[in-house]
């Protein structure tokens, strides 16, 4: 490995400056960001750079370009990849230097494609995690020769290293993510064992919305404490947020007035939303102020002591509002907190300090503890068409996660809204097909005026019909207009079309041949005949599929010891079904195959996300030569052993695409 990346870097200062992740992520955004105007400047750097962490985040456009400016005389100069780094570094450290170690973000939720490089962590948020992880996984039976963890100690990070809690973690955050039959858990864990739990948790971390294109296996075993505690962030952070939405709050109806209303709603982040619901009750009260964020508008813990009156005024101490000293309120609100039963996740000095995650973990609790809206929900025919459109939430479900999973610098919360203006489109189909778009002629947000958005989805449906997409009668415009269904078919043939030109890009496999459908369904069925199996599928529709046992015979002819029988049912009941179903998922995610399906797309058969699992399991088999796959021991309980490489996937490989054009793959 360390010759590829030599490749990259050839000065051995800048190699110690980054993990291997980090230098990948970097040259990932240092291409697009030279592919965009076909050349890249020292002059551009100020505004390109807006989108990297601590850079971007704690450094004004003007501060950039005045730094810059002063460390190097001709603007006009190319930039090649070792001075975009040495660039990178030294507006790190000014941006440091400035904002001291709270710098904004410096163990944010990993919305970015890299990492902060600080390499600092927040005590604070490590305790709070801690007593999250806790009090969920306290009745682990597995866990609990570990539990409860001691937040002033780093073990968190030693316990972390097999991959377990992170596995259970994710199943606390999200229910049935993970087949724990899947996990291995055995007391010593060799080297291929816990890779293979690290790949299981970052496949399945991707699976749940995490953003993790800058985290690898290597990093867990070498306990790279801001990775891990970042991750760990996400996953909590789903968790508490998971019922702001209409789906699981009907109720958050109450907080728009109209159609119009409820469709910005829809489309808003659930951070978003807990903000626009605090302001709902703050409304109620003598507050006078809008909050629009997590940090410097609660620092003085007003906001909290107004809404927790409005919640449950039965607990109001008048003195909260009385004294002057915002500590010594933030220290009376979190009393008013407890007399609630609420959780803290956070301390008086984390408030007066603003920390975000910490302010917004502590809000989401509220909000799951006591939401204040009428048990009444209004209804309206949107929200009943919400409620009922389950096969297209499932499919808007899978293409989010993709989306999410390629690195973008865009993270949506809901495909039918955030693709309308086309800049996503145009973010997916580059990392899809490297040099397709012309960013020359592309209208990057935020966009006002209607006609910029038709412009970019303009392209984005000459670019399909380039790609040979079914587009017959379709505009630019219907993507702007938000036509679900037509936004769906183009991202299914988006994703398939991802897929095929991954295997294609084998080309010991293709000889640089067109991969079809037909030609993944016969490998399949060789596949599997190949070990011995009996089982043989006629299409990607083909109902004998819903038990799952074709599934499972592919894996085990891929990997031989990735299936352990004594779990698999015989598939017959709808729970039998379902049980294989999950397993399945589990293991191919194991093996490092990427994918976004639900169990039920197997037990009901989902042709598209039939057609991606099997394309997954090809794509992991063809990049892996014989000897990745039989190297190692493996538990004899779970009976799966794998690669050593890190997380190697499918969506890795689109991220990785755009640089391989420069000679790094």
């Amino acid at each position: 490995m360390s010759g590829h990346w030599g490749i990259l870097v050839s000065d051995p200062w800048l190699q110690n400056q980054f993990t291997q992740v980090e230098l990948r992520s970097l040259k990932s955004q240092f291409v697009s960001m030279r592919r965009e105007s076909g050349r890249l400047t020292v002059g551009d750097l100020a505004s390109k750079m807006s989108r990297l962490k601590v850079v971007g985040e704690n450094l004004s456009e003007k501060e950039r370009a005045s730094y810059i400016q002063d460390l190097y005389e001709n603007t006009g100069e190319e930039v090649d990849f070792e001075l975009f780094l040495k660039v990178y570094l030294k507006l790190q450290t000014f941006a440091s230097s400035r904002t001291g170690s709270n710098a904004k973000n410096s163990s944010a939720f990993l919305k970015a494609a890299t990492t902060t490089l600080l390499h600092t962590i927040s005590e604070s948020e490590k305790a709070s995690y801690v007593a999250h992880i806790n009090n969920y996984l306290a009745g682990d039976e597995f866990l609990k020769k570990c539990l409860p963890i001691d937040s002033s100690t780093n073990d968190l990070f030693e316990i972390a290293k097999d991959g377990v809690l992170l596995c259970k973690l994710i199943n606390v955050a999200v229910p049935r993510t993970i087949d724990e039959r899947a996990i291995n858990t055995k007391r010593l864990l060799n080297p291929w064992e816990r890779n293979e739990n690290h790949t299981l948790c970052l496949n399945s971390a991707k699976a749940i919305g995490c953003t993790v294109v800058n985290i690898g296996t290597q990093d867990f075993i070498e306990g790279r404490r801001h990775l891990v505690l970042g991750l760990i962030s996400q996953i909590i952070k789903i968790q508490l947020l998971a019922d702001l939405n209409l789906k699981k709050t009907p109720q958050l109806v109450e907080l728009v007035n109209d159609s119009e209303d409820m469709e910005e709603l829809m489309s808003l982040a659930p951070e978003k939303i807990l903000l626009r619901w605090m302001n709902f009750h703050l409304k109620k009260s003598d507050y006078k102020k809008i909050v629009t964020n997590f940090s410097s508008d609660v620092r003085d813990a007003e906001a909290y002591a107004h809404l927790l009156s409005v919640l449950a005024p039965e607990y109001t101490n008048p003195s909260t509002l009385a004294v002057k000293n915002p500590y010594e309120r933030a220290k009376l609100v979190l009393e008013h907190a407890d007399k609630m039963g609420c959780k803290r996740y956070i301390t008086a000095r984390d408030i007066v300090e603003g920390s975000p995650n910490l302010n917004l973990a502590f809000v989401a609790h509220i909000f799951q503890h006591r939401n204040g809206l009428s048990t009444q929900a209004k209804q309206s025919s949107l929200l009943e068409n919400l409620l009922d459109d389950t096969q297209d939430s499932r499919e808007e479900r899978a293409f989010r996660l993709w989306i999410n999973s390629l690195g973008n610098s865009t993270y949506i919360n809901n495909v039918f809204e955030d693709v309308r203006n086309g800049w996503v489109l145009l973010e997916t189909l580059d990392k899809v097909s490297p040099g397709i778009v012309d960013w020359k002629i592309a209208n990057k947000p935020p966009i006002k005026l209607p006609f910029k958005k038709v412009e970019n989805c303009n392209q984005v449906v000459k670019i399909g019909k380039q790609l040979k997409f079914s587009l017959v009668n379709i505009a630019g415009n219907d993507i702007v207009q938000g036509y679900k269904k037509l936004i769906l078919a183009y991202l299914w043939q988006l994703m398939r079309c991802n897929i095929l030109q991954l295997l294609k890009n084998l080309r010991f496999h293709s000889h640089g041949k067109e991969i079809t459908d037909a030609d993944i369904l016969q490998w399949a069925n060789s596949k599997a005949s190949s070990s011995g199996s009996q089982c043989r599928i006629n299409s990607f529709k083909d109902k004998s599929v819903s038990d799952g046992i074709f599934f499972l015979e592919l894996l085990s002819s891929v990997q031989p010891r990735a299936v352990n029988w004594g779990l698999v049912t015989k598939g017959i009941t709808d729970q039998e079904k379902m049980m294989n179903a999950t397993y399945i998922i589990s293991i191919a995610r194991k093996l490092g195959c990427s994918i976004f399906l639900l169990p039920e797309d197997i037990t009901e058969v989902n042709q598209k996300m039939i057609l991606t699992l099997t394309a997954s399991i090809m794509y992991w088999f063809l990049k892996h030569p014989l000897e990745e796959r039989t190297v190692g021991s493996s538990d004899s309980e779970s009976g799966s052993q794998l690669e050593t490489t890190s997380n190697s996937t499918l969506d890795d490989s689109a991220s990785d695409s755009s640089a391989e054009e420069n000679g790094s793959m």
